[in-house]
């Protein structure tokens, strides 16, 4: 599979689904419509031309040629590894995948801006993020695979195992980040979660903790503008970046296709935490293309118009557009990323089909820590399930 066909990608329905003649209704908004938003953060348009920004310029202006080319080296790769994966998923291989598509600019962009002694609290989404802290993809897998509660040690990176219960990785990022200013320690944490995360009250308790202990936390909020098929015109009135606002710390709402304009805003925004002051909101305005997890089908709630205007502002392709108007990348360079992409793809399928098969009674171990009747029901129960498919395949 190609870097051009990965960033062509179409989100695929559920097996045997026909959304399109369900009846069900389905989405079609007018925000990908609309012209240049003026709250918006951005520094590449869906051209590739470079936008001035008298306060954003500063953290970007230095950036040299080779570091552009390895933004966009993570993010071809981040998307690649991702495609694999949902592909590997439909085979029966992972027992469930929650892709990025689409994503790559806010999270590498992002995920850059952190320095190593910086802290990051991600959802189950953060792949590009992952990578950047430099987790291997195949423990990613493992998890989704269900032969690992993560494969990684938090501490060796500095980056939290995942969290699957939505929002509540914001209140732990922001005890973190409290007790590391009570440490004295100059660094910043950074808490990443979607929009649906946004309305839970486990959030809006991090931000009032963060904000009255003056926390050195980034909330990242990514918004994709869909909470599996609820859009974010039904969780809120006004922007999400504003919510920052009834708290008393700023938000800022940045262009979350643009890999520049990502970077410069959490610069900004760790170092405002790392020099004591306080939190920051920032949102993240990007789009899933794809669908939700692979348990998804999204043609059954949004239309092709709005997920087509929205493709037509993918990160990597405006990247790549800038990369080349300004001569910074020859053809020599993208063939050999194409050739470490599917180097890359190879070795995660190569990985995950050498792993184990998932032990199904790890489940019932340590729910009660002195045993349960219930439980032990449960497993003999689940036992004889088990068992019958053997019989089966035995011909009784």
């Amino acid at each position: 599979m190609s870097v051009e066909s990965t960033a062509a990608r179409k989100p695929r329905g559920g097996a045997g689904s026909k959304a399109g003649t369900t009846g069900a209704k389905r989405t079609t908004r007018t925000s990908a419509k609309k012209g240049t938003d003026p709250e918006l953060v951005q520094l590449l348009t869906p051209e590739g031309e470079r936008v001035k920004n008298a306060e954003y310029d500063q953290y970007v202006d230095g950036i040299t040629p080779e570091e552009l080319r390895g933004l966009y080296r993570d993010m071809v790769l981040t998307r690649r590894f991702d495609a694999e994966a949902t592909s590997l998923q439909r085979q029966g291989e992972l027992g469930l995948w929650a892709s990025l598509l689409g994503q790559e600019a806010a999270q590498i962009g992002s995920g850059r801006a952190t320095r190593e002694d910086d802290y990051v609290f991600p959802t189950y989404r953060e792949h590009g993020v992952a990578w950047c802290r430099g987790v291997d993809p195949t423990n990613l897998l493992g998890m989704f695979r269900g032969v690992n509660n993560g494969g990684w040690d938090p501490n060796g990176n500095n980056f939290h195992l995942y969290t699957i219960v939505i929002g509540s990785q914001t209140l732990h990022a922001t005890g973190y980040a409290m007790g590391i200013a009570k440490d004295g320690a100059d660094s910043a944490v950074i808490a990443y979660f979607g929009d649906g995360a946004s309305s839970q009250g486990d959030v809006a308790e991090s931000f009032t903790f963060a904000a009255v202990y003056n926390a050195p936390v980034v909330f990242f909020c990514q918004n994709n503008q869909w909470a599996i098929s609820e859009p974010t015109e039904k969780q809120t009135r006004v922007p999400l970046y504003q919510r920052a606002q009834g708290y008393g710390f700023p938000g800022v709402r940045v262009d979350g296709n643009d890999v520049l304009a990502c970077l410069a805003v959490t610069k900004q925004a760790l170092e405002r935490a790392r020099s004591g002051e306080g939190p920051t909101l920032v949102e993240a305005f990007t789009y899933r293309m794809g669908a939700h997890t692979t348990s998804d089908d999204p043609t059954r709630y949004r239309g092709d118009e709005e997920r087509q205007a929205w493709e037509a502002k993918d990160p990597i392709l405006r990247l790549r557009r800038y990369l080349e108007a300004a001569n910074h990348a020859d053809e020599g360079f993208f063939a050999e990323l194409e050739a470490e992409s599917e180097a890359l793809g190879r070795r995660v399928r190569e990985a995950v089909r050498a792993m184990p098969d998932p032990d199904h009674f790890a489940i019932f171990e340590n729910v009660y820590a002195d045993g349960h009747a219930l439980v032990d029901e449960e497993r003999a129960q689940f036992a004889a399930y088990q068992a019958s498919f053997a019989d089966v395949e035995g011909g009784h």
